[in-house]
């Protein structure tokens, strides 16, 4: 006989053990072999070594179950239990590419070489950078990859953050407080966090710091130790801005930093902050610039079409300047 202790992590106790601790219950009906005392964080499993790794085997699925479909119910823990249910070869090899899954069983992945490189590369590197169009999915990509590092407990925290420009607006003329008028602007980044954890553990890791979204003013001061942070909208930084937030980088940090260099909306006079670090940091070893295009975009089909006519009337421009230049 062995003992063995199993720290309830992955999964709120209250989940594993049902309402009115149904399916607790349940589980030590399908599972007479062993003795389970449940101690809230924590499940003593006592019985012969065979019998324990068994448990402990399916006490795992039920966990993967969970994170993967955002439910544990008794129908589950029942199939997850029988001894013939496992994943075919061929079903775990195309799990290798899943970044994570999301609500209802979503399987979130990378969809095209680019985005494909942006996860390879930030496993090679503590710093990338992603540029490309709009809808091509390198904020969703980064931001599942933070999701998933905070899942494998990589990092203890995820930090979201945009610089608070006003594209053609005026916040200002906006009701409410601060974080009123600051909230809608963040939302593309509540969207995407939607997609990929339950609402309540969402709020509580909010509530909890664990996770924070908050405009790039905030962040000026700290130090981002143990986190995955990502600056969305990168291009609409100034120079010192962008230097500013890099160099809040902390020990045991990944930061990844997306933007399109063809929507700047800052001011005329100020020059964009990433497309000045594309230039002076490029050949630094431990950063890596990803460049996305038209072909990675994944929204509406027209999506494409609209960046794509943008792109060419942005080149006739280029080429009507150097001719005026010429001419001149």
């Amino acid at each position: 006989m062995i003992e063995r202790i199993i720290e309830i992590c992955d999964i709120e106790p209250v989940i594993l053990y049902g309402v009115n601790n149904s399916n607790f219950d349940l589980i030590r009906q399908l599972f007479p072999q062993v003795k389970l005392i449940a101690r809230g964080d924590l499940l003593k499993v006592i019985g012969e070594p065979s019998d324990v790794d068994f448990f402990t085997d399916r006490y795992y699925r039920f966990v993967e179950h969970y994170k993967r479909f955002g439910s544990l119910k008794s129908e589950d823990i029942v199939n997850l239990s029988d001894s013939d249910s496992h994943k075919s070869t061929a079903e775990l090899q195309s799990d290798l590419d899943v970044l994570v899954y999301g609500n209802h069983g979503r399987i979130i992945r990378a969809r095209t070489a680019n985005q494909q490189l942006i996860v390879s590369e930030h496993l090679k590197n503590d710093m990338l950078f992603a540029i490309g169009p709009a809808g091509s999915g390198k904020t969703y990509t980064a931001i599942a990859l933070a999701v998933r590092a905070l899942r494998n407990k990589e990092v203890r925290r995820i930090i979201l953050t945009r610089p608070a420009v006003e594209a053609g607006e005026r916040l200002g003329f906006l009701p409410g407080d601060l974080k009123e008028k600051i909230d809608p602007y963040l939302q593309p980044l509540y969207d995407a966090l939607n997609d990929m954890l339950p609402p309540r553990k969402l709020e509580s890791y909010i509530e909890e710091g664990i996770v924070q979204i908050v405009p790039l003013a905030f962040m000026r001061g700290r130090t981002l130790d143990n986190a995955f942070v990502i600056l969305d909208e990168a291009q609409n930084t100034t120079i010192n801005q962008l230097k500013m937030f890099l160099t809040r980088m902390g020990r045991h940090s990944k930061f990844i930093i997306t933007g399109d260099i063809t929507q700047i909306d800052l001011p005329v006079s100020e020059k964009s902050g990433l497309v000045h670090a594309h230039k002076i940091l490029a050949n630094i070893a431990g950063i890596s610039f990803v460049e996305l295009d038209e072909t990675d975009i994944v929204r509406h089909p027209l999506v494409i079409k609209i960046v794509k006519a943008y792109s060419k009337e942005r080149e006739k421009a280029k080429e009507s300047k150097t001719k005026d230049k010429t001419k001149e």
